[in-house]
């Protein structure tokens, strides 16, 4: 019991490491408050918020894993490498696509408020 109760203090630890390092990962935050607030003042119905907060998770879940691999491959390597280069992009590439879908996913939620 106490190292599964370990495993949740090192998992709230990296996200505080998250919210303290990781300007992106601030940037999302700061994205979800004003969400949050906008779905609060529209009065958004149970089922918009639920779509909000799981693509919500997902943009979260992916810059964690983008943030993770970036700094794997800084410590793998820190002479400049196509592969490491590449690997990073496609990290970064699948944030982008999250935060594509929870914009589109957005925009569908509120439209009908505005």
């Amino acid at each position: 019991m106490k190292l599964f109760l370990l495993g949740f203090v090192h998992a709230f630890r990296g996200i505080f490491l998250l919210i303290k390092t990781e300007r992106n990962f601030q940037v999302h935050c700061l994205a979800l408050v004003v969400v949050i607030a906008a779905g609060i003042y529209f009065k958004v119905n149970a089922g918009d918020f639920v779509s909000i907060s799981l693509v919500s998770a997902l943009v979260f879940a992916t810059e964690a894993l983008n943030s993770a691999i970036e700094k794997l491959c800084d410590e793998v390597s820190e002479e400049r490498k196509e592969s490491i280069r590449n690997i990073k992009d496609i990290a970064a590439g699948a944030v982008l696509i999250s935060a594509i879908f929870a914009v589109v996913v957005a925009v569908c939620v509120f439209l009908p408020y505005v």
